[in-house]
């Protein structure tokens, strides 16, 4: 029989080192953040030592990650794959040293919670003193907190990059934990130059409403739901709730905001309220932890900061 003498393959990488971990930290930075000159504020480093880190991970991963040069910053196609495998690395090395402080009972380490956007203004969300509960319980917990969109928290908190996650309620993964926290009225606006910004709104339906362009959220949340129920027909789409009240100023789109957040917009006289007893909907925000694997202590204890934040007087 005829043996093979051709080498086996072999990973690239070999074993993976502190440093190799540090560099893929600075890649993760500099994608994060657009570029190397604006990786460097973040870093504190300069950015030839940025460039020099990223050319160094490049050459003990046998790819080009980026192109830099006059045209900008952008992945290659093996850079975004690398940066994908990035976050579960270092999501993965978080749990362990989280899972470390769990054994030796203390609390340490980072714990990355996000939240959906425009929620600091709710008079009904309390995070910052459940902020202060955590930090109280457990100083020594580096803290980092995200705002995202409601489909990229699900998905962080899914794959481990954050821990805690904050989002109006709209469908249930059995992959995670919820818990109620506060509510959030939306109202549907308009902005000064649309046709119904004056005048009466007596008598206003859902069918007139339908022959004025709408502006939604471009993912699954309640907006969508509400949207597509009620046939509103979206002519443009916004990601985050900044994104639709630009598009309600505009004075070409219908969007439904949360109060609160629209209230600032309403005083200046830019915006106004369309039938606000019969055109609005209501939000639901909770909390979500992953399932599986348990918790770490300080994502329970943030959790549990949360609930008691929230909880009725």
């Amino acid at each position: 029989m005829k043996v093979s003498t051709k080498p086996k393959s072999r990973a690239l990488l070999g074993q993976l080192s502190d440093m190799d971990l540090r560099l893929l930290r600075v890649f993760k930075t500099v994608v994060e953040c657009g570029g190397m000159t604006a990786a460097e504020l973040e870093l504190n480093i300069g950015a030839s030592t940025v460039s020099r880190h990223v050319k160094d991970l490049e050459t003990r991963l046998a790819m080009v990650l980026c192109r830099r040069g006059r045209a900008g910053f952008a992945l290659t196609s093996e850079g975004q794959q690398v940066y994908e495998q990035t976050l579960r690395l270092l999501a993965s090395v978080d749990a362990f040293r989280s899972s470390i402080d769990d054994i030796h009972q203390r609390l340490g380490g980072q714990l990355d919670v996000a939240v959906f956007d425009k929620t600091a203004t709710n008079p009904q969300a309390r995070l910052g003193e459940a902020v202060a509960r955590f930090r109280a319980a457990a100083p020594g917990v580096r803290l980092s907190l995200h705002v995202a969109s409601i489909n990229a928290i699900e998905r962080g908190v899914i794959d481990g990059r954050f821990q805690v996650g904050i989002i109006p309620s709209h469908r249930s993964s059995e992959s995670l934990a919820y818990a109620d926290l506060f509510g959030e009225t939306m109202l549907l606006y308009c902005g000064q130059r649309h046709p119904l910004f004056t005048g009466s709104h007596t008598g206003l339906s859902w069918a007139r409403l339908r022959t004025h362009a709408f502006a939604g959220l471009g993912y699954h949340s309640p907006n969508m739901e509400l949207s597509h129920r009620a046939e509103l027909p979206r002519k443009a789409t916004g990601f985050d709730q900044e994104s639709i009240a630009t598009l309600i100023l505009s004075g070409e789109f219908l969007g439904f905001l949360p109060n609160h957040y629209a209230e600032a917009f309403e005083q200046r006289g830019l915006m106004r309220a369309i039938a606000p007893k019969r055109f609005h909907y209501a939000c639901q925000f909770v909390s979500l932890v992953r399932r599986s694997p348990a918790p770490s202590r300080a994502t329970q204890m943030f959790a549990d900061c949360l609930v008691a934040a929230h909880a009725p007087a």
